[in-house]
Parts: C-alpha cells; structure tokens; sequence
C-alpha cells in the first residue's frame, strides 16, 4: 500500500494516550480490513469489510455489544448483537440501498467458511452497516456485488487504505471529503499492553460546525468560497476493537464515548444523522465447539474503565480526521463536487 500522509503528519496531535504500531483498528492482533471500492462517472461507492479474527468467527464467536446514537441508519445484525451480547459473523459497510445484497454475499461467505470445517449453518447474524453517498454517487444503481464483496475479503490486510476507498468513496464528512478513517491506542493494565482501536465509515456533520483540537476550522482558514447551506444530516458508522476483557455490557458503555469523540469534532448528530456503533472484544473468545457448559471468560474491574473511555473517544476523534484528510478530491454525480479537508486547509504534504 501506497504511504498516505495522516492528520498527525500534518503536525496535529490527537489526545495523550500513546498510539499501536500502525494506528488502525488491525493493531487489535487477528483484524484484517479489505476494500473494494466502485470508481465510475456514475458511481462513487463500494464495500468495506472488517474480519474479527483469523478463525471462523462463526466457531469462534466474540463479545460484543451496540448501541444507536441516532437512530436514521439501516444496519443489520444490532439486535441478536444486543439479544445474545456476541458476535457471529465477518461485519461490511456499504451504502444505503446496497445493504440487502451485501448481506446476501456476507450469508454465502459465512456458509462457505463454515463447510470447510464442516459446520451446518442454519441461522447467522450477519452485520452490515451503511451510510447514504447519494450526494456523489447514483445510488439507485445498487452497484456493489457478490464479486465486490469477495474481492474485499480477498484483499483485506491488516496496513489497509484510509480515505475514499471502499465504503467511503462516496462519502462526505463536515460538507468535505469523508470515508474510511482508523486510529488505535495502547493502555497498560497489570504490566500488560492492550489495544483499543476504531474504525469509521464517515458521512455526517457540517462544515461550520468542525473543530479540530478545539479550534473551529473558519479560525483557520480564510475561506474563498462558500459551502452550500445544507441540514445536519449523514451518518457515522463506528467499530470499536479491544484485546482487553470485557463483558457486553461494558463494550456497550465503550460504544457511548464514541459520541465524545464525534462531539469534540463538532457534530450535533442531527435528526437525519444515524450515529451507530459496534464494539467486540477479542479477549475472550466463544467457541461453540466445545461441549463445556459454563464458559470461563475474564472481564476487567469496572473501575478501570475510564482510561478505555478516553481511548475510545481520542480514537474516534482522530479516526474520522484519518478519513477527511487521506481522502482525495471527488467529483460526483451531477459534478457534484467534494473537496479535501488537507486542501481546505491548504495543507503542505
């Protein structure tokens, strides 16, 4: 993968805690993240992919816990997540009117993991979020695939691509360029280094309204054009990864602080904004092979949370940055047009 330039290249530092190696979700050992991303005159779109584990994570379930912000979204999968507290399948973003075929690839993958190792599937929760890219991509068209799916999963790597690649190549973020964004954080408990990290699928917020360590972004630019007025509409698809022990109903409290990082940016998250977040743990793993009937799990004491809310929310702040600024200027349907946060802010690379 080419070498992009991130928002803490730019010299802007997000947060104390210190970052993992890469500064992506994949820092999280076992998650891989796959793209394959549609790039005509009419359309700006595509599918991401986020594979929990190395094995079968239909054998090899995971805790895991949501929770809606706003609820304006079309994600599959929230309620068994919420019901039973794991999670079951490989998870994908996508755009709103591609969610159902996306799905039926995610089924057909999951059934052909499970006959390798000869498992019957009769029921699985696949989990497929989205965001609408109608403002640059002609959505009507359905135009991720099976084949698109599939070539995500194939491709996916733990050093992926950030920006307008996947899911996010259609997508907006503050009135600019939004999509794929990653950060991650390290935290030391009892000796030990554990992982937190969050990936978004950006779409939300406006222009007005973005800060970036505080500072509103007018104070920083001198703007020579106007942004069209617009609602606070869009969404933000959150994922949130930790090696740390937790149980789902903590992983639920970890969702909430994504908000945190969503507001230091700037976001309101409006009626039309769906705010949804996705958090599982690799700490603990469910096989659903063995005939033990009380699992053995560990789960960290509740007062040492804070320190995983703070990374969270430092994740998700500069994950939706990650994706504003590594993406490029796109020109969509109807030659609308979405212009670059580094360009914006005339960024010297």
């Amino acid at each position: 993968m080419t070498k992009q330039n991130r928002i803490e290249d730019y010299g802007i530092k997000i947060g104390e805690l210190p970052k993992g190696k890469l500064n992506k979700i994949t820092d999280v050992k076992g998650i891989k993240v796959g793209h394959c991303t549609i790039d005509t005159e009419e359309s700006k779109t595509g599918v991401t992919v986020i594979l929990p584990t190395e094995g079968n994570i239909f054998t090899n379930k995971l805790i895991a816990a949501s929770y809606v912000l706003n609820g304006f979204g079309k994600t599959l999968g929230l309620v068994q997540i919420d019901e039973l507290g794991s999670l079951e399948s490989i998870i994908a973003l996508t755009n709103t009117l591609n969610v159902g075929l996306v799905h039926d690839a995610v089924v057909d993958y999951m059934i052909k993991e499970c006959k390798k190792e000869n498992v019957e599937v009769e029921s699985i929760n696949p989990v497929v979020c989205e965001c609408n890219d109608s403002y640059l991509n002609n959505i009507q068209l359905r135009a991720v695939k099976k084949e698109h799916v599939y070539k995500a999963i194939e491709e996916a790597t733990a050093n992926f691509a950030e920006g307008d690649v996947g899911a996010g190549k259609g997508m907006s973020c503050h009135q600019l360029k939004g999509g794929i964004g990653s950060a991650s954080r390290i935290i030391k408990l009892e000796g030990q280094d554990y992982t937190v990290g969050a990936l978004v699928l950006s779409n939300h917020g406006l222009l007005k309204d973005l800060c970036i360590n505080g500072v509103h972004i007018d104070d920083r630019v001198s703007k020579e054009k106007d942004i069209e007025p617009q609602e606070d509409k869009g969404s933000v698809i959150s994922i949130i990864a930790t090696d740390i022990p937790l149980s789902s109903r903590q992983l639920r409290r970890v969702c909430k602080r994504a908000g945190v990082g969503l507001a230091r940016l700037g976001s309101f998250m409006g009626h039309g904004s769906g705010e949804i977040m996705i958090a599982f743990s690799t700490g603990n793993v469910l096989k659903s092979y063995l005939d033990n009937e009380i699992a053995d799990i560990k789960i960290l004491k509740e007062d040492k949370l804070n320190v995983v809310f703070r990374a969270v929310a430092e994740c998700e702040e500069e994950a939706v940055l990650n994706s504003m600024i590594t993406s490029g200027k796109v020109i969509g349907v109807k030659g609308r047009i979405r212009e670059t946060l580094r360009d914006y802010m005339k960024l010297k690379e």
